[in-house]
């Protein structure tokens, strides 16, 4: 955990910072204008990049899944140009919010694994490598999108462990539970053998 070397004031800013970032619907906003209708009506109504391919464009898709990382990595990599790294990681666990629970959506946003992954690859490149990497070989083997986030998240703290970024354990940490908690619906489904797989959602 980084000491606290940013006002309280500073914090504050770079908590808005990161949460506006974290807000922005990329999503929604793809699937308006690329004419995909309204994603709430769509699959789970989920507005992140699954969901987007559940619409069958994978374009649109792609674009939402490299944005949605994108503002996870842009909150933090703005406030390491600008502030300390206590302002860093409160940017990133905003944006992760943000991205959660935006307000222009009554605060009904993504799972955030997309912006999960871009943040801790802008905190700290070996830890988000090793979890894109995880994500990956779970979606291999388990073909569901879910169980891949769930296994990346909760080993993501370990990665920083292994690979020497102790400074990021705490805040990997409680973005796990975030995690879990935004998939817990999904958890409930993997157990019960009704989880959509990759390719074949509902």
């Amino acid at each position: 955990m980084p000491l606290i070397e940013t006002t309280t004031a500073g914090l504050i800013l770079w908590a808005v910072i990161g949460y506006g970032l974290g807000s922005i619907p990329f999503g929604m906003v793809l699937a308006r204008v690329m004419g995909l209708g309204n994603l709430r009506e769509i699959g789970s109504g989920n507005i992140g990049a699954t969901n987007v391919l559940r619409t069958g464009n994978k374009k649109a898709a792609a674009l939402t899944l490299l944005l949605d990382g994108g503002k996870g990595s842009v909150a933090v990599l703005l406030a390491r140009v600008f502030a300390g790294e206590d302002a860093v990681q409160l940017a990133a666990l905003m944006a992760f919010v943000g991205h959660c629970y935006p307000v222009w959506l009554g605060f009904r946003g993504g799972k955030g694994v997309a912006t999960f992954l871009g943040i801790l690859l802008a905190l700290a490149w070996p830890v988000g490598v090793a979890c894109c990497l995880t994500w990956l070989v779970a979606a291999l083997i388990s073909r569901m999108s879910s169980m891949a986030a769930i296994m990346a998240a909760a080993l993501s703290t370990g990665w920083a462990i292994v690979l020497g970024n102790g400074a990021i354990i705490i805040l990997a940490f409680v973005l796990t539970l975030l995690v879990f908690w935004r998939h817990r619906s999904n958890m409930a489904r993997i157990k019960v053998g009704t989880e959509p797989k990759i390719g074949l959602f509902r």
